[in-house]
């Protein structure tokens, strides 16, 4: 059995314009081409393939056979790739980078994050872009190491030597409890458990961030510290972007603690000082610079 032949480029667009366009001379219309020439086309690659792509008898527009359609499928995906190749190796001529790796600091708010990785993926389709979540130390540490080329860090991260800084906005960090937490009806902090953010890194060892109570559990996830919290089994400072619609509907209250934990939270853009951003990883650091939005809750 002969080895079916590899079709051309146009030969994919031809067959895929009669697909789109329902009929030859349309497709030739598309493409600027006589109807024979189509016809002679499809007839060529069906015959290169040993597959007959469409059923011509009975009537006035082609329909894809079976093993048709099958093989269009494969033309889709093929014209895909070469499109993302065209679009990458542009890019890469004006001097965009190929791929772009982003850690982001827990308290970015979510809603913030997911407008601008919309936008970016809008903007920069060529690059391919790597994220991940991190807290505290962890986000300098992956940026120091060079596994990520921007970062999006709290103030603790951004202080390590070897980072170049630049600040994007702020969030405010309140503590909170359930309604039914002690705290709630007035009993000593002393007592009860503070659930405290902590990470992998150890760039945060040794310190402290508004920890008041001698009793803590220790999250590396701020998503199980919120759900911990909800059902009243300790209280703790959380971003009031994430929060407030627990605070809307009282499953978390606000706690009016004498020691004033909480405050702002401030957030900057942070890369190695020996490494100068491109173009992707400045553009995506300008459109997270979103103060306004950052010090409100969403």
């Amino acid at each position: 059995m002969l080895r079916p032949g590899t079709p051309s480029i146009e030969q994919i667009r031809t067959v895929l314009a009669v697909v789109e366009e329902g009929s030859f001379a349309a497709a030739g219309r598309r493409l600027r081409r006589a109807t024979s020439v189509i016809s002679y086309a499809i007839a060529n690659i069906e015959a290169q393939l040993g597959v007959t792509l469409f059923e011509r008898e009975g009537t006035r527009r082609p329909r894809l056979t079976p093993e048709g359609a099958a093989v269009v499928e494969e033309l889709r995906r093929i014209e895909t790739a070469l499109a993302g190749l065209g679009a990458r190796v542009q890019a890469l001529g004006a001097g965009l980078e190929p791929r772009l790796a982003v850690v982001v600091d827990v308290m970015y708010p979510s809603a913030c994050l997911a407008a601008a990785l919309r936008d970016f993926a809008a903007q920069f389709p060529a690059v391919s872009l790597t994220l991940r979540i991190e807290g505290l130390g962890a986000v300098a540490d992956l940026v120091l190491r060079d596994e990520a080329a921007l970062g999006i860090a709290g103030p603790l991260a951004s202080e390590q030597p070897g980072i170049e800084r630049e600040w994007l906005g702020e969030v405010e960090l309140i503590p909170v409890a359930a309604p039914e937490h002690p705290l709630v009806r007035g009993c000593a902090v002393d007592d009860q458990v503070q659930l405290v953010l902590t990470d992998r890194s150890t760039i945060s060892a040794g310190r402290e961030f508004s920890v008041i109570s001698p009793r803590t559990w220790r999250l590396g996830d701020l998503g199980a510290k919120h759900e911990l919290l909800r059902q009243a089994l300790g209280w703790g400072n959380m971003p009031t972007w994430m929060v407030a619609e627990d605070l809307a509907n009282g499953r978390l209250v606000r706690l009016d603690l004498p020691e004033r934990p909480g405050g702002r939270y401030p957030l900057f853009a942070i890369r190695r000082a020996d490494r100068m951003p491109g173009p992707a990883a400045q553009w995506l650091a300008a459109r997270l610079a979103l103060a306004r939005d950052l010090a409100s809750p969403a």
